[in-house]
């Protein structure tokens, strides 16, 4: 029998944890090692981003987990860093997955969006009904998205996008992506658009061959005189600012992911048999009622 992972506390770190800390951490590591653990090679050798496990995370509340509205967990910062930890620890690909679709597709349409776009897009994106991509980074600039070239022109009912995108996880399973582009139109600000992955002009094409992270779908995106509405403006964005933004929330996952690093999945020094059975998982608390989520 497969030997399951137990846990290291050298300096006593569980002692420091609340209740539903806890209660966080265990239901996501015996997800890790009932669903990940047992499939996970078998993807990365394939370069396969197991689908199977998108509707299974949601009902465990892993999507939009900080985001108190519309359903979602609201998650206090140490229960979403201690959930990161363990989806890094199962595989770095199904971390990012989850970081992104929560920090960089979900949280920029809470913090940025209006009332009408959370209604249509959160619940949706939180039950993992649809999968959000961020579309920040281009061929020619990565660490400089302040150099972008991908530009959107207003027109008499919305705005017209023209660019191209470069590693974007999740970019070719996306149902939506948040698009950052200059407008024209307004000096060159930065602003940023819900574009719907099945309107005219937009192309997702797979990066193949990676030496990492190949168990996650990652793509470069192109936008050809993409046609989208006025409404689909998140109409609080403004500058370099908002994008970056979405990528302190998705740092602060990933900083929390590089602490597992050293325990992998499998760690056999570190593990002890466990006869319980493969009992089913219950979905992550709703955290206590002084925390209360409202629907939105």
């Amino acid at each position: 029998m497969a030997l399951k992972f137990k846990g290291v506390d050298f300096i006593e770190f569980d002692t420091l944890l609340s209740d539903d800390e806890r209660l966080v951490r265990d239901t996501t590591r015996k997800f890790i090692e009932n669903e990940v653990v047992p499939i996970i090679e078998p993807c990365n050798r394939e370069g396969r981003f197991p689908k199977e496990l998108i509707k299974p995370m949601a009902e465990l509340g892993f999507y939009g987990a900080t985001i108190k509205t519309h359903g979602c967990p609201g998650m206090s910062s140490v229960e979403y860093g201690l959930m990161t930890q363990e989806l890094e620890r199962g595989d770095s690909g199904i971390r990012s997955f989850v970081s992104v679709h929560s920090s960089l597709a979900m949280y920029p349409i809470s913090e940025f969006g209006s009332e009408a776009q959370k209604d249509k897009w959160l619940p949706a994106m939180r039950k993992g009904e649809k999968i959000g991509c961020f579309g920040l980074t281009e061929p020619q600039f990565g660490s400089n998205p302040g150099g972008m070239l991908t530009k959107a022109k207003k027109t008499a009912d919305g705005y017209v996008i023209n660019g191209e995108k470069m590693w974007i996880t999740s970019g070719s399973i996306a149902d939506v992506a948040i698009i950052w582009a200059k407008v024209e139109d307004e000096n060159n600000k930065i602003r940023g658009f819900i574009v719907e992955t099945d309107r005219p002009g937009f192309k997702a094409d797979d990066v193949h061959g990676k030496w990492s992270l190949r168990a996650s779908v990652t793509s470069g995106l192109s936008l050809q005189d993409v046609k989208v509405p006025a409404e689909n403006l998140l109409p609080k964005t403004g500058g370099l600012k908002s994008p970056l933004m979405c990528l302190n929330q998705a740092r602060f996952g990933i900083g929390w992911a590089r602490s597992e690093q050293p325990w992998p999945a499998t760690t056999p020094l570190c593990n002890i048999p466990n006869s319980a059975s493969s009992s089913a998982i219950s979905p992550l608390p709703r955290i206590s009622s002084s925390r209360k989520n409202s629907s939105g």
